[in-house]
């Protein structure tokens, strides 16, 4: 992402993406923020998680070794409260962070989100966990913070609730939309603002603790509960409609079923992976 006015490490590896897009001036962190070791934790569907750990690991080993970055991923069954989603670390210093989350945006918008023969910019969203304890340095009195965070960065931020249906649960999901470039620059500001929370970095020794609320979590009487809306189910998400021959009805010369999908080449694309995902984790069983 080009910026203005001087640019971080992780800017050049996408400049490319931006370069016909103006972008908010970026100042420069204070140097003891920078070095500072810390981490920043999001979801990740699991056909993302997929993408990101790549064939016997071999992105996510290229991702740690550009960046400088260590990351790790919760397991199939450690999934955020109220969501399908895994929960990925990404830890290092800020740069080594911004770094690595920039180059897993950029590969999943290439894979995920991006159109064939698109000229404008795609966009998504982040869903950062920041605990309940940080959220207030996001916000700021009567919201002035997240105000001047959105001005800077031209994104999108939202901060969810405290969800009252899981009384463990001490996180809350910051949603970041935008273009790649505005992405970029929240995630940096908030990443700042964390630093600078001195209990902040306690959260990185128990990074994954959702295990006991279970693989998909639902509220009272399996209703869903409020984080659900966030983000659909998985074949909703990709936006294809998906058709499966009946019983009995089998390709020629074999016992397997048709699948037919239509839609987009994005839509297409992702309602694969997350086939292929879904037929992996049950074969592993």
């Amino acid at each position: 992402m080009a910026m203005e006015g001087g640019k971080s490490p992780y800017s050049a590896a996408a400049s490319e993406v931006q370069q016909n897009q103006s972008s908010p001036r970026k100042s420069t962190p204070p140097p003891d923020n920078v070095e500072k070791e810390t981490h920043l934790r999001f979801l990740l569907s699991n056909a993302e998680a997929g993408s990101v750990i790549g064939k016997g690991g071999s992105t996510i080993n290229d991702i740690q070794s550009q960046s400088g970055a260590r990351i790790q991923l919760s397991r199939n069954f450690e999934c955020f409260p109220g969501t399908s989603d895994r929960i990925i670390m990404v830890s290092g210093t800020v740069d080594n962070i911004l770094n690595a989350v920039n180059l897993i945006l950029s590969k999943l918008l290439d894979e995920f989100y991006a159109e064939d023969g698109g000229e404008v910019d795609p966009e998504s969203k982040t869903r950062l966990v920041v605990p309940n304890s940080s959220c207030g340095g996001i916000i700021g009195k009567g919201g002035a913070i997240i105000r001047s965070l959105m001005e800077d960065s031209r994104a999108s931020i939202k901060i969810s609730p405290q969800d009252n249906y899981y009384p463990g649960l001490h996180d809350r999901l910051v949603t970041v939309a935008g273009a790649l470039g505005e992405q970029m620059r929240a995630i940096e500001l908030i990443l700042l603002k964390l630093v600078e929370d001195q209990y902040y970095h306690q959260y990185a020794n128990a990074p994954f603790p959702y295990a006991a609320f279970g693989g998909v979590n639902y509220g009272p009487n399996g209703v869903g509960g409020k984080y659900q809306n966030n983000r659909p189910s998985p074949i909703k998400l990709s936006g294809a409609r998906i058709k499966i021959s009946e019983r009995g009805d089998f390709m020629s010369g074999t016992s397997d079923r048709k699948v037919t999908i239509t839609g987009s080449q994005r839509a297409i694309r992702l309602a694969e992976s997350m086939i292929s995902q879904k037929v992996a984790s049950v074969t592993e069983r």
